[in-house]
C-alpha cells in the first residue's frame, strides 16, 4: 500500500509539473520576451501573413499567433540547458534596466547589420579562397 501511494504520488507531481511551467521556465521566457524576440516573431508572422489573402488574414494571424507559446516554450528549454536559473533572473534583471531595454530595441538592427557585414566579408575570404586555389 505505502509504495502504491509513493507511485501514485508520484504521478500526481510529474502530472503537475507538466502541466505547470516551472517558475524557471516562466521567468526564461520572460527573459526571451524582454529580450525582444516575441516582437521579432510577430513581425515575421506579419511579413509571412502578407501573401495571405486579405479575407484569411485573421484566421492566418490567430493560427499563426497560436503557435507562439509552443516556440517560446522551446526556446526557453534551449535557453535553460546553457544558463542557470540565477543566471536568468540576473538576465531579466539587466533587460529590465534602461541600458538592457536599449540592447532589446537594438537587437534587430544589430543582427540585420551584422549579417550583412557577414555576407560582405564571406564573399572577401571567398574571393581569397579562390585566388589560392588556381
Amino acid at each position: 500500500m505505502k509504495t502504491l501511494f509513493s507511485v501514485l504520488a508520484l504521478f500526481l507531481t510529474l502530472s503537475i509539473s507538466a502541466q505547470e511551467p516551472s517558475e524557471f521556465k516562466q521567468q526564461t521566457i520572460e527573459f526571451i520576451g524582454l529580450t525582444g524576440a516575441t516582437g521579432a516573431f510577430h513581425d515575421a508572422i506579419a511579413q509571412i501573413g502578407a501573401m495571405v489573402p486579405e479575407a484569411n488574414k485573421a484566421a492566418f494571424t490567430k493560427e499563426a499567433n497560436g503557435t507562439l507559446d509552443k516556440l517560446y516554450s522551446q526556446l526557453a528549454d534551449i535557453y535553460m540547458e546553457e544558463f542557470t536559473k540565477d543566471e536568468i533572473e540576473e538576465l531579466v534583471a539587466f533587460y529590465k534596466t534602461d541600458l538592457g531595454k536599449k540592447l532589446a530595441s537594438k537587437q534587430s538592427v544589430l543582427t540585420q547589420k551584422g549579417m550583412m557585414l557577414g555576407q560582405s566579408w564571406g564573399m572577401e575570404v571567398g574571393q581569397i579562397a579562390q585566388k589560392h586555389t588556381n
